[in-house]
C-alpha cells in the first residue's frame, strides 16, 4: 500500500477540466497563447496531513497474528476432549491397581509399588501439562481481547481524521477475527463448561472424532447388536448410571447397569434385569429415560415401556405403523425412540407414506401420541436418526469411514433441510445412535464397541436454560 493511489484520487477529485469550464472562470487562469489554443491550469487541494499509512499496516498486522493464534487455539481445543478421556482411563487403571494392592499388600514388591508410583507421577504430570494448556488458553483469549480493543481504537481514529473507504476493508477483517476470537471462546466453554440444557443455538455445527471406551462387557465383539448410553432423564441418585445391552442378533432380552462410569469400564454392574419372555423386545433404537425402557416389540408389533422403579410393563399399537420398512445397516428397526431437551420422540414409517419416515411426539404418562410430522425421508435410506431440542436429524454413510448428519427437520418451523455435518466412524457397522441431553453427546454401539461423540452448535446471541415449547 502506497500514498501515489491516494494522492491520485484526491488530484482527480478536485481538478477542473474542459474549455467550457475555463470560459467561465474569471480569475486569469486561462492564458492566450501564440494561437487559438488555450493552456489550462488547475487547482489540486491537497490534503492539510497525509495518510498513516504505517498505521493502518500494523492494524493489519496485528489482525494477522491474532488470526493465526486463533487458528492454532483451534487445534488445542481438538487435542484436549481426547487427552481428558485418555487421563480418566489411566487414573481408573491405577485406582483398580492400588486398590488390589490395599487389599492383598504381602502379593507386592517394592518394585511392584515404586512402577505404581512412577505411573501415578507420570499421570499426575500429564494432568498438570493439560491444566497449563487450559490456563494458557484462558490468559491467551485475554491478550487477544486486549489486542482487538486496541485495533478497534486504531480504526476509530483513522476513520475520524482520514478517508473511511480505506479503513473499511481493515474495519472488515477486524469483524472476521472478533467473530473468530468469540467462536474460539464459544467452543473452550462448551467443551469444559457445556451449558447443558440450552435450545440457544441454530442446529449442530460439528461432531467430534469418536471416542471410544472399550468392547462390551461380554468381551465378545460377536454382541455386535444392542446399545449403551446414559438416561436422558435420570431419577434421584442415579444420575452418573449407565447402561448396555448387547446381543448377537437384533433382540433385547436383558439390560445391565453401572452406576458410574468407572464401574462401567470395569464391567462392575449394579444390576442385572432380565426381561419376562412375553416382554422380549426386537431391533435396537431402544432408550432409557426416568428409569424406563422404551423399546419395540413384534408380538403385537408395536411399541413398548417397562419401569425398572415398579417393574411395570406397557405396550402400544400404533396401527398404520408398518414392519416393512427399517434402517439401511439395521434389521427390525422399524421403530426408533429418541430423547431430547423437550421429550420423548419416535420415528417410524407407513404404506401411506410409502416408506417415507413419520416422527411422533410421545405422552410419557399416557404412553399415547400427541403430535405427528410427515417427512420427505425414505426410512430405508437412511442409517439412523435421533433428536435434538426439538429437531429431527438423520444419519447417512459417505464412504467406508464416514457418516454424515444430512438431513434435518424442526417441529417449531415444520420445515426441513439438506445439510452436511460429516463425522467419522471407529468401526462399519452400528446399531443404536442416540442423543443424550444431559450432557450434549452421541451415544453409538459400534460393532460391539462403546463409542461416543461430542457435538457443537450453531449458538444465538443469547442463551437459555429453557428448552424450547412445541407448538
Amino acid at each position: 500500500m502506497t500514498g501515489t493511489p491516494y494522492f491520485l484520487v484526491l488530484l482527480s477529485s478536485t481538478m477542473a477540466w474542459g474549455r467550457s469550464g475555463l470560459g467561465r472562470e474569471r480569475s486569469g487562469r486561462n492564458v492566450t497563447g501564440g494561437g487559438s489554443m488555450d493552456i489550462c491550469t488547475c487547482d489540486a487541494f491537497l490534503p492539510t496531513s497525509t495518510f498513516p499509512v504505517k498505521d493502518l499496516v500494523v492494524v493489519e498486522q496485528t489482525a494477522e497474528e491474532i488470526s493465526l493464534k486463533l487458528g492454532l487455539e483451534m487445534g488445542k481445543l481438538e487435542d484436549y476432549e481426547t487427552k481428558m478421556i485418555a487421563y480418566a482411563e489411566k487414573i481408573l487403571k491405577l485406582k483398580v491397581k492400588v486398590e488390589k494392592m490395599e487389599k492383598d499388600p504381602d502379593a507386592y514388591n517394592n518394585a511392584d509399588i515404586d512402577d505404581v508410583k512412577i505411573e501415578i507421577k507420570q499421570v499426575e504430570a500429564l494432568i498438570q501439562e493439560l491444566q497449563l494448556s487450559i490456563r494458557s488458553s484462558t490468559s491467551l483469549f485475554e491478550s487477544l481481547r486486549a489486542q482487538i480493543a486496541a485495533m478497534v481504537e486504531a480504526l476509530d481514529k483513522l476513520e475520524e481524521t482520514h478517508d473511511k473507504n480505506l479503513v473499511l476493508a481493515t474495519r472488515r477483517e477486524y469483524i472476521k477475527i472478533q467473530a473468530q476470537l468469540e467462536e474460539c471462546e464459544r467452543r473452550h466453554q462448551e467443551l469444559f463448561n457445556p451449558n447443558i440444557g440450552s435450545c440457544a443455538h441454530t442446529g449442530i455445527s460439528r461432531v467430534s472424532k469418536p471416542i471410544v471406551s472399550q468392547l462390551n462387557a461380554h468381551l465378545n465383539s460377536l454382541y455386535k447388536y444392542g446399545g449403551w448410553g446414559k438416561d436422558s432423564k435420570p431419577v434421584p441418585d442415579r444420575e452418573s448410571m449407565y447402561w448396555y445391552a448387547g446381543k448377537t442378533n437384533p433382540a433385547i432380552v436383558e439390560i445391565l447397569f453401572y452406576t458410574n462410569y468407572k464401574n462401567l469400564i470395569l464391567r462392575n454392574y449394579f444390576q442385572h434385569q432380565t426381561l419376562h419372555s412375553s416382554w422380549y423386545g426386537t431391533g435396537n433404537n431402544y432408550i432409557i429415560r426416568a428409569n424406563t425402557l422404551y423399546y419395540q416389540i413384534n408380538s403385537p408389533f408395536g411399541l413398548a415401556k417397562l419401569n425398572f422403579t415398579s417393574m411395570t410393563y406397557e405396550s402400544r399399537v400404533i396401527p398404520k405403523a408398518s414392519s416393512r420398512f427399517t434402517y439401511a445397516n439395521s434389521p427390525y428397526q422399524n421403530f426408533d425412540f429418541a430423547a431430547d431437551e423437550t421429550g420423548l420422540w419416535v420415528t417410524f414409517s407407513t404404506e401411506d407414506s410409502q416408506g417415507k419416515m413419520i416422527l411422533a411426539k410421545i405422552n410419557e404418562a399416557a404412553f399415547g401420541v400427541e403430535e405427528e410430522w410427515q417427512t420427505s425421508i425414505y426410512q430405508p435410506g437412511v442409517n439412523n436418526a435421533f433428536m435434538v431440542c426439538g429437531v429431527l436429524y438423520a444419519v447417512r454413510t459417505v464412504d467406508i469411514h464416514t457418516e454424515e448428519i444430512f438431513y434435518k427437520f424442526d417441529t417449531k418451523t415444520k420445515q426441513e433441510s439438506y445439510i452436511s455435518v460429516p463425522f467419522e466412524r471407529f468401526q462399519d457397522k452400528y446399531s443404536n445412535l442416540d442423543y443424550n441431553p444431559t450432557d450434549q453427546k452421541l451415544y453409538m454401539y459400534n460393532d460391539g464397541y462403546y463409542v461416543n461423540y461430542h457435538l457443537w452448535f450453531n449458538h444465538t446471541a443469547e442463551a437459555t436454560l429453557a428448552p424450547p415449547v412445541l407448538t
